[in-house]
């Protein structure tokens, strides 16, 4: 199938890594057409524009950073809305607030385009592999069209009901990972005088109620970490934590409900990101508080 995809950052690259493997030929674009340089060795097109992405393309995914770039990629000049689009389909994979889906689902819609929003749970290494976590928001005909590639894209893929529920449920599901780094930081702070090594420590966190997905899968990295210091490897990084933070409050400001935690978990984050941790796995988030609480 002639695939678009409109982003490549970290997960977007893993993403037209693995369409290019399962035999698609895929369509690239990105502002920073350095990014591009991975997909495009492997026989990846870029285009000169986003309306070029479109043009070539049945279907177009974008994963962006947030409602800004949605906006100069999908309205801009040479954006993908801005050439003949009827009957193409625009699968959206942004993590941003339901309203900014709606809000793009009826700009598509009125260019007699489809659009499907699927944001994804997972990092770099399941979305090379296919097994992120699809959390799609849509018409049911929609999704139908779009499920044959995200079905390559992801070990499992819902949909949970019209535009934005998707997005609600990125959010959803990015909250309790956001806290649980600050929470394992400052859990493991209290062990600052304990003298137990940090692999026997993350061993039985990892083993005990504490012990979530994220722990196991990145534990031994967070080891190193603590040991060595942050490695270059990122999955999900502090600064794109704090964006979904920041998000996930104006939304539930929008409600009327309070995020206290949240709230409070934001401004750790920042801390570190102020001390120039922002581009660092969000693990890593746990090596800062130690390093602070050693500093006392």
């Amino acid at each position: 199938m002639n695939v678009g995809l409109v982003g490549l950052g970290r997960m977007g690259a893993a993403m037209g890594e693995r369409l290019i493997d399962v035999g698609h030929h895929l369509t690239v674009w990105n502002r920073s057409a350095s990014k591009a340089a991975g997909v495009t060795a492997r026989g990846a097109q870029l285009a000169a524009s986003p309306a070029g992405v479109a043009a070539a393309s049945e279907i177009t995914l974008t994963i962006l950073t947030d409602a800004k770039a949605i906006e100069a990629v999908y309205d801009g000049t040479g954006g993908l809305l801005s050439g003949e689009i009827a009957r193409k389909l625009f699968v959206d994979m942004s993590t941003v607030a339901p309203e900014t889906t709606r809000a793009l689902a009826t700009r598509v819609r009125a260019k007699g385009a489809a659009f499907v929003e699927c944001p994804v749970g997972g990092t770099v290494g399941p979305a090379r592999e296919g097994k992120l976590l699809g959390m799609a928001g849509g018409n049911a005909e929609d999704f139908a069209r779009a499920k044959p590639v995200l079905d390559q894209l992801c070990r499992r893929v819902d949909l949970l009901g019209p535009n934005g529920t998707g997005s609600a449920m990125k959010l959803a599901i990015n909250l309790p990972l956001a806290v649980y780094w600050e929470a394992l930081a400052e859990a493991m702070s209290l062990l600052r005088d304990a003298a137990i090594p940090p692999e026997k420590i993350v061993e039985i966190i990892a083993d005990s109620s504490a012990g979530t997905n994220v722990i196991k899968n990145r534990g031994a990295k967070l080891v190193a970490a603590i040991k060595e210091g942050p490695k270059p490897e990122v999955g999900f990084d502090i600064d794109g934590i704090r964006k979904d933070l920041r998000t996930m409050l104006a939304v539930a400001d929008s409600m009327g409900v309070e995020l206290p935690v949240s709230a409070k978990a934001l401004t750790c984050y920042d801390a570190a990101a102020a001390e120039g941790w922002g581009n660092r796995d969000a693990s890593n988030l746990v090596v800062h508080r130690l390093e602070k609480a050693k500093r006392r």
